[in-house]
């Protein structure tokens, strides 16, 4: 979807070197198993401690260098992979969320249940639920069809107590650019725009032309605005903790 296929990882002093999105800008560092197959074809057919060590190295001997968010796609469900992410990011679990998504039909919304007793039973804080394909905008007229239900969504975050995030329905103008999505060619530069800021990458220029763009936005600026309250939260927990530990014993 970024336009990287094709591309391998390489080796450092550091570890790994992650593959960069936007090229030379080096602001979107994308790591995954399909860069290290010979063919992007091949299966991954791996048993839990092989799944396991892997993903242990994609946290600690990858050269993400210094962050601002790391972002984790996980399978739906709860499975190894889920339990080992945890374990593995034991040291900085008081920075983890999560971010539930789900598609509005039934079977879909068993699963995400499940997601959301895993991160209860891990003291996982949920940003919030976004429901994904709630339906479909036709590109000729513009009339929405429910092709799997709406709203199931929002009325799980309902139920939960979640805050609901968004909505998003299927937008094939952006199927369309991630399918041909080709991700910036050897030797281009990062040039400086009218303004003197960073070219960002062909990619998300042309993404930010589709009908959902604004929709995806709104959702990040809730789940921005979830992470300062739970940060804040936390924070204040901890104060409070250190606070009775502070306490004379009388």
């Amino acid at each position: 979807m970024l336009g990287l296929d094709g591309h391998s990882v390489h080796q450092s002093s550091d570890g790994w070197v992650p593959v960069y999105a936007d090229g030379s800008e080096a602001r979107l560092a994308c790591m995954s198993v399909g860069f290290l197959l010979k063919r992007k074809e091949d299966s991954v057919v791996w048993r839990g401690p092989k799944k396991n060590a892997m993903i242990r190295q994609f946290l600690s001997d990858v050269r993400w260098g210094e962050l601002d968010y790391l972002v984790i796609d996980t399978p739906p469900g709860t499975s190894d992979e889920h339990l080992s992410l945890v374990e593995h990011m034991a040291p900085v679990h008081a920075r983890l969320s999560a971010v539930i998504v789900t598609t509005p039909q039934a079977v879909a919304l068993l699963d995400a249940l499940k997601c959301l007793s895993f991160t209860r039973a891990t003291a996982l804080p949920v940003l919030g639920l976004v429901e994904n394909m709630s339906g479909y905008v036709c590109p000729c007229c513009g009339e929405i069809s429910n092709v799997f239900s709406t709203g199931g969504g929002a009325e799980m975050a309902r139920r939960e107590r979640l805050p609901f995030l968004g909505s998003l329905p299927v937008d094939t103008e952006l199927v369309t650019l991630l399918d041909a999505a080709e991700g910036e060619r050897p030797g281009e530069s990062a040039e400086r725009a009218a303004g003197g800021s960073e070219r960002s990458f062909g990619l998300l220029e042309r993404y930010q032309r589709t009908p959902t763009a604004p929709l995806f936005k709104d959702i990040v600026d809730k789940m921005l605005e979830q992470l300062a309250r739970t940060r804040s939260q936390r924070e204040a927990e901890a104060s409070e903790a250190s606070q009775v530990l502070a306490s004379p014993v009388s």
